[in-house]
């Protein structure tokens, strides 16, 4: 979605993928005392140092909510992505930077960066939105993205091989045997965790490559065990359920 309204918009887009460990300031800026400190203790034994440790501004390195504030011309398109991997003030934290007066400050640099234009800024999460702070959510527009239905799914296999219209590329009866094969595993609720638009396409490429030839897809669904399921299934009870009967 955002790279979409990126590209339909003309805008910018700035990516920060969140870990366990990710702080709000890591998005807009980081400083490396450590280098500037390096180069001044270099400076004394070689003149020619690329940079200038008098110079704090050759240390800190923009974050990409921090670019966004700094486009001149127009707002940019932020993707925040995966926002419930971080600590539980994360949100609370970000709340601070994504609103009046849409400014944040470099002590180290001594400069403050105000925006322009406010980004667009484009959260997602693998979790329900109750897991977020309310006055975080207050400030969102909330929408849920459907799992793909079987169209949708051939439709992103073939724009996925669209480079590809070769042999190297897996048919139409192919790609439309494992799209229903894959919903009816999700649509069974089952499972601890439901194989994506990822697996699919990751099992898809097995069954048409792996083989001597691509895997048949009339006997596709009816196959027992499902071939190549460990393409699909990442957690052992999964796997397990699918398992050849002995």
């Amino acid at each position: 979605m955002a790279y979409a309204v990126a590209y339909e918009l003309g805008l910018p887009l700035y990516r920060w993928d969140i870990r366990s460990t990710s702080k709000v300031i890591e998005g807009l800026y980081t400083y490396d005392a450590i280098l500037r400190l390096h180069d001044v203790q270099t400076l004394k034994v070689d003149a020619n140092l690329n940079r200038d440790p008098s110079d704090a501004r050759n240390y800190r390195k923009i974050g990409a909510l921090g670019k966004a504030f700094l486009v001149q011309d127009c707002p940019a398109v932020v993707l925040i992505d995966e926002i419930d991997k971080a600590d539980i003030d994360f949100p609370n934290d970000l709340l601070g930077v994504l609103d009046e007066p849409w400014q944040f400050e470099i002590p180290e640099t001594a400069e403050r960066i105000t925006a322009s234009y406010p980004p667009i800024v484009i959260i997602t999460s693998n979790r329900e939105k109750g897991n977020l702070p309310a006055p975080f959510l207050r400030r969102c527009l909330y929408y849920f993205i459907n799992f793909p239905d079987s169209e949708q799914l051939k439709e992103i296999a073939q724009a996925h091989y669209q480079s590809q219209a070769d042999a190297s590329s897996p048919t139409e009866e192919l790609i439309d045997a494992a799209a229903k094969q894959l919903l009816e595993i999700r649509a069974a609720g089952e499972l601890f965790k439901n194989p994506g638009t990822s697996e699919f396409l990751d099992w898809l490429k097995v069954l048409h490559g792996f083989g001597a030839k691509p895997y048949n897809p009339v006997q596709l669904s009816q196959a027992d065990p499902i071939p190549y399921r460990e393409l699909l299934f990442k957690l052992r009870g999964d796997w397990q359920k699918f398992a050849p009967v002995s």
